[in-house]
């Protein structure tokens, strides 16, 4: 076999990984669990502690806070918290907030 057909035909395996990633339509859940692993990061620790759930589905975060004062707080600033997610994403990955 000729080597440099070889070497022309392989990929890194970044490469590959995101190519199973996109076929396999995982590329979004990931970026999702990125986002939502810097929560603390974006929202600071006193918002992070009071946090008991986090998910995204449908574009839309949803949020389980612990303290009604807190809920109530970032319920006023929904499109603060849109803006940090989407911000930090790269792309407008949700439109709503929910919390309960």
């Amino acid at each position: 076999m000729d080597e440099r057909k070889r070497i022309s035909n392989q990929n890194t395996l970044g490469e590959v990984i995101d190519k199973l990633m996109k076929a396999y339509r995982l590329d979004g859940r990931m970026k999702e669990m990125d986002v939502l692993n810097k929560w603390e990061e974006m929202m600071g620790r006193a918002v992070f502690v009071r946090t008991k759930n986090i998910y995204i589905k449908n574009q839309i975060l949803y949020l389980t806070i612990d303290s009604s004062v807190m809920r109530d707080e970032l319920a006023n600033g929904k499109s603060v918290i849109i803006h940090r997610v989407n911000e930090t994403a790269g792309y407008a990955m949700i439109r709503d907030v929910w919390f309960s």
